[in-house]
């Protein structure tokens, strides 16, 4: 049988992973991405031709109801949202709006136009914000630190709830920091490995961070979109953390990527208040037994693996930079 997904968010890391894994399994695949002057589709260049882009909103109602009349979809993976933390700070309405409502009306669409869709929504561990345990499993308390995890929290109840209200096949996936080369540059990882490539080649100094000492369980998106596949292929719907078990601090991230190009951090890192979050997350780990029980889930690419492919990538584009500038 033809299956079709529907992605919000494709333009971003998480959607280009996850269209190019559902091509690869035979899916027709569509992707919805905000009306905007400038088109953004770096990250699916390569699959371009293959998908089809439609024009939606998370503030349309409308516009994602003849969405889903238009592609009629078997799945659909909401990851669209304003995702930057920091962000969130200076534009909350609009994060509650889109991370949170947004949700709302994605599952109201769904409920109108066909029940039978079976959904993912991109829930986060930043919704644990301030910890109360550790590992975080599925039923630790949330306590968000920032209005993106605020916003979060709504998303995976209203979730939930309509699971429960209306019998859909809704599933949260909680994920812990998943990064890539294609990860935006405004992220701590990737302006640590774009930093780090920029001070090899001779094009930057300094490389100025915040908080060196907060840790994280970092995993590859490459990886966790896959756990978002299978979530929609179980039995039932369900919430599941995905995450690798493992936590490193933003200092150990700094030194595999400077090592990486034979370098040390000390010489070239420094702190900038600025970059401090108004209310902190300290620490995050996940213990993702449920979805490698449940789900057969298992991430391939270890944390030192992940940090050296993000710098020899940027190394490879700030070198074409270079000689394109030249």
């Amino acid at each position: 049988m033809s299956r079709t997904a529907l992605i919000t968010g494709i333009t971003g890391q998480d959607g280009a992973y996850l269209a190019k894994l559902l091509l690869d399994k035979g899916y027709q695949v569509h992707g919805m991405m905000r009306r905007s002057s400038t088109e953004t589709l770096e990250r699916i260049t390569d699959i371009r031709e293959d998908i089809e882009i439609h024009q939606g909103d998370l503030l349309d109602q409308l516009s994602l109801v003849r969405l889903l009349e238009e592609t009629q979809p078997t799945e659909l993976y909401n990851l669209a949202a304003q995702s930057f933390v920091p962000t969130s700070w200076s534009q909350p309405i609009l994060t509650g709006e889109t991370t949170g409502l947004g949700v709302t009306r994605i599952l109201e669409a769904i409920r109108q136009v066909n029940p039978a869709i079976r959904m993912y929504q991109a829930s986060s561990s930043e919704m644990f914000g301030k910890v109360q345990e550790t590992p975080q499993t599925e039923s630790t308390p949330f306590y968000p630190r920032s209005p993106y995890g605020v916003a979060k929290v709504y998303g995976y109840w209203i979730t939930i709830n309509y699971r429960e209200s209306y019998d859909l096949f809704a599933s949260n996936g909680i994920l812990f920091n998943h990064e890539s080369p294609l990860r935006g540059l405004e992220f701590v990882t990737r302006k640590i490995t774009d930093g780090v490539a920029r001070i090899k080649l001779g094009v930057q100094d300094k490389l100025l961070l915040g908080n060196l000492e907060a840790k994280r369980d970092w995993g590859f998106a490459g990886d966790f979109v896959n756990a978002m596949w299978l979530m929609l292929q179980a039995d039932k719907p369900d919430d599941y953390v995905v995450a690798t078990g493992e936590q490193h601090s933003v200092r150990e991230f700094c030194e595999i990527a400077f090592d990486t190009v034979g370098l040390k951090l000390e010489d070239y890192v420094g702190v900038d208040p600025r970059f401090y979050r108004p209310a902190e997350v300290e620490t995050l780990l996940g213990d993702p037994t449920k979805a490698r029980t449940e789900l057969g889930w298992e991430p391939e690419i270890s944390f030192e693996q992940l940090v050296t492919m993000m710098v020899e990538e940027d190394l490879q584009r700030i070198e074409r930079e270079i000689k394109i500038g030249s």
